[in-house]
C-alpha cells in the first residue's frame, strides 16, 4: 500500500507547487480531481494542462489517480449535476468521464474513479440501473481500449451506496476486469451493514482505490465518524490482507486553507498506524 493526497485539498496551490509539498512530506502519489484549480477537463488548453500536470508528477516521482468528484465542473448552479442517473440530459457527465479516461491514459494514471449520483425523487430503481449502465457503457469501452482501470465508489445517499450494490453493478455490466471499486474508509463506518474490516474483505481483490478521511483525532486510537468509530489500524490491516498495493489517498477538500500543515499531520497518523502493523507482523 502507498499513501497519496488529494489535489482538492490543495486548491490554493498551483499544481506543481502542490506536488512539491505532497512529495516533500513523503506521499507516494496524488489523487487528482479534474477541476478548474489544477486541470480543467473542459478548458481549451486541456491537453496542455495535462502535459504540465504529467511533468509536475514526474518531476516529483508521484503516482496519480484521476478523481471526478468536482462539485461544479458541469453546472455552476447545481453541485455534481448532471450525474449518471439524473433526469434530463446525462450526456455532460458521460463526456466528463470519457475525458477523464483519456486524461488518465495520458498521465499513466493507476485508475479513474467515479460514482453514480443520487436517484431523483420519483424515479424507480430499475430506471436508475438502466441510466447507470447505459451511461457507463461507453466509458468502460473507452477505458478498455486505452488500458485504463475504472474504480466505482459507493457513496451514501446515491443509487450505488454500498459495496453490495457496487458488486451488483459489476454483475449487471458483465463483471469487466477493468471495473473495480473505490472505498472511502469513513463511509465504511457510517454507511455499510458490516464492520469496515468485513466490508473490505467482501470487496477483496476488487479494491482499486482508497480514500482516507481525517485521521487526526488520536493517532494511537480510533477515529470518531458520526454514527460510528473507525479503527484505523484494523482498516489498514484488512486492506493489506486483500493484497491492496494501490494508493490510499487522504481526501480533505475543505482543508486547503492549511494544506501543508494538515497533510503533514495526516502523514504522521498514517505512518504511525502502518508502523504499528509492521511491529505486529514482526512479533513471534
Amino acid at each position: 500500500m502507498r499513501l497519496g493526497y488529494g489535489s482538492n485539498g490543495f486548491s490554493g496551490h498551483r499544481f506543481p507547487d502542490a506536488c512539491a509539498v505532497i512529495a516533500g512530506l513523503g506521499y507516494d502519489g496524488v489523487a487528482l480531481t479534474l477541476d478548474q484549480p489544477h486541470l480543467d477537463p473542459f478548458a481549451e488548453d486541456a491537453a496542455a494542462q495535462t502535459a504540465r500536470a504529467a511533468k509536475a508528477l514526474a518531476d516529483h516521482g508521484l503516482a496519480v489517480l484521476v478523481e471526478t468528484g468536482s462539485r461544479y465542473v458541469l453546472d455552476p448552479w447545481h453541485k455534481h449535476e448532471p450525474t449518471l442517473v439524473s433526469d434530463g440530459d446525462r450526456g455532460p457527465r458521460v463526456e466528463l468521464l470519457t475525458r477523464a479516461v483519456r486524461i488518465a491514459a495520458d498521465l499513466g494514471a493507476e485508475a479513474m474513479s467515479c460514482w453514480s449520483g443520487v436517484l431523483p425523487e420519483g424515479t424507480g430503481a430499475e430506471e436508475g440501473w438502466r441510466r447507470l449502465t447505459d451511461g457507463l457503457g461507453p466509458v468502460l469501452d473507452l477505458a478498455h481500449d486505452l488500458g485504463v482501470t475504472v474504480c466505482f465508489e459507493p457513496e451514501p445517499g446515491m443509487h450505488v451506496d454500498t459495496v453490495d450494490v457496487a458488486l451488483e453493478l459489476r454483475r449487471r455490466l458483465g463483471e469487466p476486469e477493468h471495473l473495480r471499486l473505490t472505498l472511502d474508509l469513513g463511509h465504511l463506518v457510517c454507511n455499510e451493514p458490516r464492520t469496515p474490516e468485513a466490508t473490505i474483505a467482501l470487496a477483496g481483490h476488487l479494491v482499486g482505490n482508497v480514500q482516507v478521511d481525517d485521521m487526526v483525532r488520536d493517532v494511537h486510537e480510533h477515529l470518531e465518524l458520526g454514527s460510528g468509530t473507525l479503527d484505523l489500524d484494523a482498516a489498514l490491516r484488512a486492506l493489506l490482507d486483500t493484497g491492496f498495493a494501490g494508493l490510499a489517498s487522504v481526501e480533505l477538500p475543505r482543508h486547503s486553507h492549511a494544506a501543508p500543515a494538515v497533510a503533514a499531520r495526516q502523514m504522521t497518523a498514517l505512518r504511525a498506524s502502518l508502523a504499528r502493523l509492521d511491529e505486529e507482523a514482526a512479533r513471534p
